[in-house]
């Protein structure tokens, strides 16, 4: 048996103590080698001063991760996307939203993938075909699809056919809910709907169940609406690979559906649903929709809520729907639309869409020397768009984005505010557990958001209150903004001013990719932009394409 001497236990254990101790401990050679990170050069005297200071930082920061906090939880400072001495323009309310009557079941009932709200809500409403019935459909499209596009994460086969049969049931007694009554769609798997898993797309939390329904679905539902999938969103919301793979293009399945509302585009695209929603914080509405040809509205900041949807940016996100037209996502939008007291940061500024409005009254401006200095395959169809809005009476007047901004600092503070919501996953290290973790990946962005200084996000919102000040300079002028979606400052820029946008098809490029346009309106001004992109869209057919195999 071995013994071991009381001295060398001891000496065994302060050596132990001392070695756990320096792990979290911090020298001041370490403070003076880390200011480097942040372009500082303090003394030694200084760095002697304030390094009693750090510590007890260090302290304070242990302590405040003792607390634990629930997802729904804000910071205390919050956005305001208003220029100084901002007033929203007057709006008229919805429309009582106009149902055809002359609609009949396709002779392939294939073909009803993609109809429209109104095409579909007419044969609901006149009972050609039942809630229960359409509803199937879509969940058969759904299935059998899937394996192909990798859109979908949870089929809520139960909650829809019971819904569904409630549907049929109020309609057979008289009751109808309005155009969504018995319509079937999707949402992006960001958003909390209760007794299901909401997985944000990430292998952490890929059996997270939270208990409650985003307000998004509940608005949804009791509309009439039949939720029949969670849809794919990149992992944590960025891109279009989540834990079980890589969401596809239906147009190209060699070519992912880009992100993150990878699976609100490519479902929508493929006629497994007819609308989906959408979050977008730094493009994820405008380019899935824009890769699969569809049209994505990204409403103005606060307009839609996002309690129960998980944040990446408390100051950024917002939700939006993703349709076949501008008129769909209208539809959608009047239902989800409008003040949450579980939201704080929703609005209650008037709102509406005038579909019959002459669109020509609309003062439109256009970016050219960026759409000039477009390099993109979609070039070409951009200055066709831009054609036609000529054509079809619209006077397009040239302006240019601002130029002496801070363009590339702006990224920290939707990486800081990610850090800070995600701080548990990344120090629990469970953020090591996600698919991908390349240098441009959402695990490695986490990570890196440790070392923003407070000091530096907060001087970029100080930035980013005179890039407001700047575009309402700009925009105060016009009703709408032509951009082209990609290749310029426009989607960061509206993304951080809180701007609204609809991404529209304007047709294939030569390798038979869907291209877009995006128009940006003034804050909480979505009716210029719809009516500017519905009357497109009455002049065109992009709107009504939709890619080959998928009317089998």
């Amino acid at each position: 048996m071995i013994r071991f001497k009381p001295l060398f236990i001891f000496l065994f254990l302060f050596l132990f103590l001392a070695c756990t101790a320096s792990k979290n401990q911090f020298s001041k050679k370490d403070v003076q080698r880390s200011q480097k990170l942040v372009g500082l050069n303090f003394d030694k005297k200084h760095i002697d001063t304030l390094y009693p200071y750090l510590q007890r930082n260090k302290k304070g920061f242990d302590s405040l991760r003792k607390y634990t906090l629930d997802i729904n939880t804000v910071p205390a400072v919050r956005f305001d996307p208003l220029p100084m001495n901002f007033v929203p323009k007057s709006q008229s309310g919805f429309p009582e939203w106009e149902i055809p009557t002359d609609v009949d079941l396709p002779k392939n009932k294939a073909d009803l993938a993609f109809y429209s709200i109104p095409q579909l809500a007419s044969l609901i409403k006149n009972k050609k075909i039942s809630a229960l019935e359409l509803t199937q459909f879509f969940i058969s499209r759904l299935k059998k699809y899937n394996d192909i596009l990798q859109c979908t994460i949870t089929v809520t086969e139960e909650m829809a056919l019971e819904q569904a049969k409630l549907m049929d049931a109020e309609l057979a007694t008289g009751k109808y809910r309005g155009i969504l009554h018995g319509m079937p769609y999707g949402v992006k798997d960001l958003m909390a709907v209760e007794g299901y898993k909401t997985t944000w797309g990430a292998e952490p939390y890929r059996d997270q169940q939270i208990d409650m329904t985003a307000t998004v679905v509940q608005k949804l539902q009791e509309a009439g609406g039949i939720l029949v999938a969670k849809l794919v969103s990149g992992s944590l919301a960025r891109g279009d690979v989540w834990f079980n793979g890589k969401t596809k293009n239906p147009w190209d399945t060699e070519q992912g559906a880009s992100g993150s509302s990878a699976g609100s585009g490519s479902a929508t695209a493929a006629g497994l649903v007819p609308f989906a929603l959408g979050t977008e914080t730094l493009g994820s509405i405008t380019s899935p929709s824009s890769r699969n040809g569809i049209t994505g509205l990204r409403p103005t900041y606060g307009r839609v809520s996002r309690h129960g949807v998980m944040s990446l940016s408390w100051s950024m996100d917002k939700v939006g729907p993703m349709a076949r037209s501008a008129e769909d996502c209208a539809i959608v939008y009047s239902v989800i639309s409008g003040k949450d007291s579980l939201d704080a940061m929703t609005t209650d500024y008037p709102d509406g869409f005038e579909p019959d409005r002459d669109y020509k009254t609309l003062k439109v401006a256009y970016l050219k020397k960026d759409i000039e200095k477009d390099s993109s395959l979609g070039k070409a169809n951009l200055e066709k768009a831009l054609q036609t809005f000529k054509e079809i009476g619209v006077e397009l007047n040239e302006v240019a984005l601002p130029k002496d901004v801070p363009y590339s600092s702006f990224d920290i503070i939707l990486r800081a505010e990610a850090g800070a919501f995600f701080d548990d996953l990344v120090r629990s290290k469970e953020v090591d557990k996600m698919v991908e973790q390349d240098q441009r990946s959402r695990a490695n962005s986490l990570r890196q958001a440790r070392f923003i200084p407070a000091v530096e996000y907060l001087q970029a919102n100080r930035q980013r209150q005179v890039l407001i000040e700047k575009i309402h300079a700009i925009m105060k002028d016009y009703d709408v903004l032509i951009s082209p979606s990609f290749g310029n400052r426009q989607l960061i820029i509206t993304n951080l001013t809180g701007h609204p946008a609809i991404a529209i098809p304007t047709g294939l490029d030569k390798e038979k990719h869907p291209t877009s346009l995006t128009l940006v309106g003034n804050l909480y001004d979505e009716a210029s932009i719809l009516l500017l992109a519905k009357a497109f869209q009455d002049h065109t057919a992009f709107d009504e394409m939709h890619p080959d195999g998928y009317t089998d």
